[in-house]
């Protein structure tokens, strides 16, 4: 087991920065080195972070989380048109927004507990999916999606004379388009702040309160403790990080649909945690990582791509070898996924983290046998 030290924290800490900004270098050799790619990678691994604040800390495990990944997005879609493309305000409005939409949801649902608060959670998360389609059409656009327009009046933009272009303007930082490779390093830094507050709070006694929550939960209400600050608390906090998630998917494509609200994204999310690791400061960023780069790279094998690649079979050996691997690429990624997804559950339950502690330990444990074997064979030399 690895100890929880302020040395090893910060290790881990510099290891993830270095592995963040170094991602388009990486990544590149297996084909997933292209800024959107990217981009999503960082954007839901923040996702994932926040995820796990909740269900990672406090057990509760929610299936309604997609509902604030599509507040942040209408957030700051509505900051772009009605104040300006700078990506400041969007993404601070996005997050106090989704906190405050946290602050409703949780306080009607942390009166449950167990598959109760998950089916609340996944019942006000397809309610505001809905509303988005058809209640809220004016605010959302309903089914087309809230989108830019020349027509928008962005009244920031106006006061400081930005120059009116032809087309629909790019979001900015200074000045600095949010697409492609600085659209991904602005989602990274994003990333790598979401990481610290996380590591923060998981050391934090707050943290430590919330692990007491999850690890007996009976035992703290009866010294007398009211848990509902806490878990609320965390809570709203995840459901923050999923606000600041969905305003960067709307700073790198400036656009929000209803779509991001659906229970599908809320269970995508829930598998980014438990593949990666749940209660794991790092495993379900990698989880969302392994998720992206199969909904991305996996899919994009049709049988075209895989002939090319077994061209160098006999042919009636290529046309079967294809007829198999089709099965889990392509349209099927999704089995390729699920069939891994069985086996980390059944033979790693704490996701693939667990099974990078358990090479660290044999590894660790081979070399103190063998350091020990030749310090015993030394006096006998």
């Amino acid at each position: 087991m690895i100890k929880i030290t302020p040395r090893n924290d910060m290790i881990l800490l510099g290891g993830f920065i270095l592995a963040v900004l170094t991602m388009p270098i990486w990544l590149t050799p297996i084909g997933a080195g292209y800024p959107d790619l990217l981009q999503r990678f960082a954007i839901y691994g923040i996702f994932a972070i926040g995820f796990n604040i909740l269900f990672g800390l406090t057990g509760y495990l929610s299936f309604g989380h997609a509902a604030f990944l599509g507040v942040g997005s209408y957030t700051a879609v509505w900051s772009f048109k009605l104040l300006g493309m700078s990506v400041i305000p969007a993404v601070l409005f996005a997050v106090i927004t989704s906190g405050l939409f946290a602050v409703l949801i949780g306080y009607i649902s942390l009166r449950r507990s167990g598959i109760y608060f998950s089916i609340l959670t996944l019942a006000f998360a397809q309610m505001s999916y809905n509303m988005a389609y058809s209640v809220l059409t004016p605010i959302t656009n309903g089914e087309t999606g809230l989108q830019l327009s020349q027509q928008d009046p962005r009244v920031i933009d106006s006061l400081f004379g930005v120059p009116v272009t032809e087309g629909i303007p790019a979001t900015n930082l200074f000045g600095i388009e949010m697409s492609g490779y600085p659209g991904f390093y602005f989602c990274a830094i994003m990333l790598i702040i979401s990481f610290y507050i996380s590591m923060r709070i998981f050391r934090s006694p707050f943290g430590i309160m919330l692990k007491a929550v999850k690890s007996n939960s009976n035992r703290m209400s009866y010294t007398g403790l009211n848990m509902r600050p806490y878990t609320l608390t965390a809570f709203i906090i995840s459901g923050m990080f999923a606000g600041l998630a969905g305003s960067l998917l709307a700073v790198t494509d400036p656009l929000a649909g209803a779509e991001r609200m659906q229970w599908t994204a809320s269970g995508e999310v829930v598998l980014m945690t438990i593949l990666g690791g749940v209660g794991t400061l790092i495993g379900p960023v990698i989880g969302a990582g392994v998720i992206k780069y199969f909904e991305n790279i996996f899919s994009a094998f049709n049988d075209s791509a895989l002939h090319d690649i077994f061209s160098f079979l006999p042919d009636f050996l290529e046309n079967a070898v294809v007829a198999v691997t089709g099965l889990f690429v392509g349209d099927g990624w999704h089995l390729t996924l699920g069939a891994l997804f069985v086996i980390i559950v059944v033979f790693l339950p704490g996701g693939i983290i667990e099974g990078i502690t358990r090479i660290y330990q044999r590894v660790t444990r081979k070399k103190q046998i063998n350091s020990v074997t030749s310090t015993e064979a030394q006096p006998g030399e």
